[in-house]
């Protein structure tokens, strides 16, 4: 792994090296294809809606911007059916404490619905 990291690493001038290393999306895309995370998350939240009680809540957080759509799209299509309701009109985010305090929380976003009853 240190060895594909490095050569992502080589590839990418210095002033391209923000607060996380240039290899942490290739390791990330690469978790997401092999997982197949993104068609599991379409997969599971029809699933999770379909047993949730009426007025139960469900909450949903994604680390990147692909997860997020998902369950952004997913939420507002449900919503127009008039299955749920939004209780987060925008994603609930990390505060600069948070992140501080736990770095690996700085991407994550929370949306919650309660479902109809």
């Amino acid at each position: 792994m240190k060895e594909l990291a490095d050569i992502v690493a080589s590839a990418y001038p210095k002033r391209f090296f923000y607060k996380i290393h240039p290899a942490t999306k290739v390791f990330q895309a690469l978790r997401v294809f092999v997982n197949n995370e993104l068609s599991e998350l379409e997969n599971t939240l029809p699933q999770a809606l379909e047993i949730l009680a009426s007025d139960g809540r469900i909450a949903v957080i994604s680390f990147h911007s692909l997860e997020d759509r998902i369950v952004k799209n997913f939420f507002k299509a449900e919503k127009e059916k008039g299955i749920i309701n939004i209780i987060t009109k925008k994603p609930i985010i990390t505060s600069a404490e948070e992140a501080k305090a736990n770095p690996r929380a700085r991407s994550a976003k929370m949306r919650v619905a309660e479902k109809s009853s």
